[in-house]
């Protein structure tokens, strides 16, 4: 027999597989001692266990939790159901990466129509005891049945507003029994059946719940961002309740050991008198700085002051807590490293090594990569920020700057986005449901909620700026409008948001891009000292290059010469050369881009000062370039010689079925081997020009794409070498070159140890290698990838993150078969997955050479390069 479930007292922070962070976490607690609630976790394995099941709880599971909640009723001194003194307990999810308010809470589980008046009398607050209850039917109709929270929030707002009440405190017991009479009268209505009145029922419905709510919508697109395997599942922790809503010696809060938005240290967090800590996380009343608990309640402040200082120095972390205090008594109810924004790690993980609390190594591992995108976040021009007028100011909960177009929805966000507008979302609190809008969105702008409520422990971990809590806000989302500091905004209007403040500005302010120093630098030089792959990145102008220089780049893993062309005074130049009848006339239309080309690339040469430039020679099929508007058709007619309909006939024939496996890449250096000719000129003349003048040592590295065959290869190298040689010669130079090639296609990854013969480096085109190995195009696949998440086939989007087991065991495969060949090959990566963690760790265990990605995400390849380095000593 299995064990399924663990009392909290069984565990301890190193089982977090098992039973998950929170419950690991919660263990962890109770061996320091702690005052923490006592309870039980049901394991993430009885989670993997209900689903494959077919979504049942098995008997022995479910025998194991009732064994467990007895071995609770004796800790406590109450009895689960009881009608008198009952034992009411909280149901929490836990997986074992933080997905915060992506699982669902429901709290104060056990209560009946008997047992709240038992609960009642016991307690002698019969306010607190409705109130409860009422708190217990909207969360289980909500999490449990899915009927949503707007309708009980009506009823509430309604009662409110008869009564005179401003905050649900004000309301009475007997304002609450009416409204739980509704609650339950909404309940009976959507569900066919009465509120269960058996706590064994309501507590099995309750971890089945947690257990579905994995596999929700928002669980699934959480997990996509943040490369968590959809296997993991999620524990329950089962926790006897504590409550902070009994009166104003009553509270509850959530606080981190450090600003999780600076990094500053000292504690900073927020609490609410009188509630429940759903109100503080779901932002529905706007609560108090942690500092005050000072004043109210000072005994508790020290206690927790001492527990918080405890909790840190045993996790060697900032640490985010859940506390409650019941009549004067302070319990945690959880504690785990906290969210935190890119600006705030690297602050913390510098500390920490001044403090001596943790190696420079561990605080590499610290940063999370993909989250220094954040710090090459915009900020507000200063000069135009002057002149912007302030329409209001609320809490600053994520940092950056934000300027757009006013939209209400989630979905109207993403669809505003996917248009190419910039998105500012307004919304009176955001939920879980949101995650795509928000993700769509520059900047969040919230109605309620604290600087722990959703939208703020979302928007930082996302590093999109946030501005939370605007409660001078006037809000109508359905007609979508809002009034704010006497402005109207309707759908369309733009705002600005400083997330480093929280002061919001009418109309759209210019904003700049992030400079960086101090810390990151300070990190990045320790990544630097750690890493072995080589960071360079891809550029096609000579800004970019200068750019990704900045951000640390060590050279240019792919230039893409064909983005070169499309300029004005370019493209006649390849249209003449494409309509070219003869050798002749293609070759003079050639010539006349020489100097173009050849410009561009001394741009870069001069912008890498001697580093390594790779530069892919043409890859899109020629109809990319032929003209498609009548009147650049009779311009070029004109200038041919010819009239529109030839041109047309010309362009026509062009047109491929298939143009991705089309006359493309190396088939058109096959077919004209003056275009290869032409692009070699241009690079050797740059090259040894730029030496001449500037006195840089350049190899000019010359990429041949989409080689399938080694004599294909050879074929054009042969075109290349001589052209290369006759320039040296005319140049009189002794500039050395090297010649590799792009593995892009399945066939060449499995020849390679035979391409190898002839190319002195690969470089992995994993986009193109991506569409080929899976066979679907990558402007296609979207449609209907979708469907593949949703029905788990696929967990990630294989172009985003690279598909390791297909396509990496062709990477694999052909950095082996390459080697073998030619034991110094220089191996590299340049598609899409170069600025991907995950990838990046694949590439560093195959053992590549270098990662090329953007300019942006420089930063994010050398950090996570030295991540997988660390992990693999």
């Amino acid at each position: 027999m299995g064990k399924w479930v663990y009392s909290f007292e069984e565990g301890n922070a190193g089982m977090r597989n098992l039973l998950g962070g929170k419950g690991a976490n919660l263990a962890e607690m109770t061996n320091l001692g702690l005052p923490i609630p006592q309870g039980f976790t049901v394991t993430t394995e009885a989670c993997t266990d209900y689903y494959a099941s077919g979504r049942q709880i098995s008997d022995e599971v479910r025998e194991q939790i009732f064994a467990a909640l007895s071995e609770l009723e004796k800790k406590q001194g109450k009895k689960f159901g009881d009608t008198e003194n009952p034992l009411l307990v909280s149901v929490r999810s836990g997986a074992r990466a933080s997905m915060p308010g992506m699982m669902d809470t429901i709290l104060n589980l056990g209560l009946t129509d008997v047992a709240v008046e038992g609960f009642a009398k016991k307690t002698g607050n019969p306010r607190f005891a409705y109130d409860s209850y009422r708190r217990f039917i909207q969360m289980f109709s909500d999490v449990v049945m899915e009927i949503p929270k707007s309708y009980f929030e009506r009823i509430l707002d309604e009662i409110k507003e008869a009564k005179g009440a401003k905050f649900d405190t004000d309301l009475t017991a007997e304002d609450l029994k009416q409204v739980i009479v509704r609650f339950k009268t909404v309940y009976a209505e959507k569900m066919g059946r009465a509120f269960p009145q058996d706590p064994g029922e309501q507590l099995m419905e309750a971890v089945k719940a947690v257990f579905r709510s994995w596999d929700n919508e928002r669980a699934i697109v959480y997990r996509r961002m943040n490369d968590i395997p959809g296997d993991w599942g999620t524990a329950v922790n089962v926790q006897a309740m504590v409550f902070g809503n009994m009166g104003n010696t009553s509270g509850t809060g959530v606080a981190f050991t450090r600003n999780p938005s600076t990094g500053e240290k000292g504690i900073y967090g927020e609490y609410l008198i009188n509630a429940q800590g759903e109100d503080v996380v779901a932002g529905i009343r706007t609560p108090q700085p942690i500092t005050r608990l000072e004043q109210d309640l000072p005994e508790c402040f020290k206690q927790f002051m001492e527990i918080a200082n405890k909790l840190e120095d045993h996790y060697r972390d900032m640490q985010d807590m859940e506390f409650t205090i019941e009549d004067g008594r302070l319990f945690f109810l959880q504690t785990r490293n906290g969210k935190r924004t890119a600006q705030a790690a690297l602050q913390i993980a510098c500390d920490l090594v001044d403090e001596g609390k943790i190696s420079p190594e561990e605080a590499v591992l610290r940063i999370e990569a993909k989250s220094l995108d954040q710090l090459l976040h915009p900020t507000f021009d200063a000069e135009a920020l002057k002149k912007g007028t302030v329409i209001g100011q609320a809490l600053p909960a994520s940092p950056g700057a934000a300027a757009g177009k006013v939209y209400f929805t989630a979905a109207e966000a993403k669809a505003a986005h996917e248009k190419g507008e910039r998105v500012v979302l307004v919304r009176l609190e955001t939920s879980p449901e949101d995650i795509e809008g928000m993700h769509a969105s520059e900047g969040i702008l919230t109605v309620r909620g604290g600087m722990t409520s959703h939208a703020a422990v979302v928007a930082r971990g996302m590093g999109t700026c946030c501005v939370s809590g605007c409660g001078d806000i006037s809000i109508n989302e359905e007609d979508k409008v809002f009034e704010l500091g006497g402005h109207t905004y309707h759908e369309g209007d733009y705002i600005s948001l400083d997330g480093s403040t929280g002061k919001i500005y009418d109309g759209d302010i210019q904003t700049r891009e992030a400079s960086i120093s101090g810390n990151f630098d300070r990190m990045m030089k320790w990544a630097d000292s750690f890493r072995k792959l080589q960071v360079r990145t891809n550029a096609d102008t000579p800004a970019d290059a200068a750019n990704a220089v900045k951000y640390g780049a060590e050279g240019i893993g792919l230039c893409r010469t064909e983005h070169m062309f499309f300029e004005e005074d370019r493209i006649p130049k390849i249209r003449q050369m494409i309509l070219s009848r003869t050798l002749q006339e293609r070759e003079k239309a050639l010539n006349e881009l020489i100097p173009y080309q050849k410009g561009d690339f001394k741009g870069l040469y001069e912008a890498m000062e001697g580093r390594p430039v790779t530069i892919r020679f043409l890859d899109p099929p020629l109809h990319e370039f032929v003209p498609t508007e009548q009147d650049d058709i009779d311009d070029l007619a004109v200038k041919m010689m010819m009239t529109a309909e030839e041109v047309q006939e010309i362009c026509d024939s062009l047109h491929e079925f298939n143009p991705m496996m089309g006359h493309r890449g190396c088939r058109l250096a096959v077919t004209y081997p003056e275009i290869a000719r032409m692009q070699t000129r241009a690079v050797m003349e740059a090259a040894i020009e730029v030496r001449a003048e500037k006195g840089y040592d350049i190899v000019p590295e010359i990429m041949i794409p989409l080689v399938g065959d080694r004599k294909e290869l050879k074929f054009v190298k042969d075109v290349v070498v001589e052209t290369a040689e006759a320039v040296k010669k005319e140049k009189n130079s002794d500039i050395q070159y090297h010649i590799g090639t792009m593995i892009e296609i399945p066939r060449a990854a499995l020849l390679a140890n035979e391409i190898a013969e002839e190319a002195e480096f690969f470089s992995f085109g994993t986009n193109d290698l991506t569409q080929m190995t899976f066979g679907f195009s990558r402007d296609d696949a979207g449609k209907f990838l979708g469907d593949y998440y949703k029905n788990k086939i696929y967990e990630s989007d294989p172009f985003a993150r690279l598909d390791q087991k297909g396509v990496g065991q062709l990477v694999q495969m052909a950095a082996e078969k390459g080697r073998s060949t030619r034991p110094d090959i220089k191996l590299g990566i340049c598609g899409e997955h170069g600025g991907d963690p995950s990838s990046i760790e694949f590439c560093h265990k195959v053992g590549l050479t270098y990662v090329s990605c953007s300019p942006y995400r420089v930063p994010i390849a050398r950090l996570a390069a030295a991540q997988a380095a660390i992990k693999q000593k």
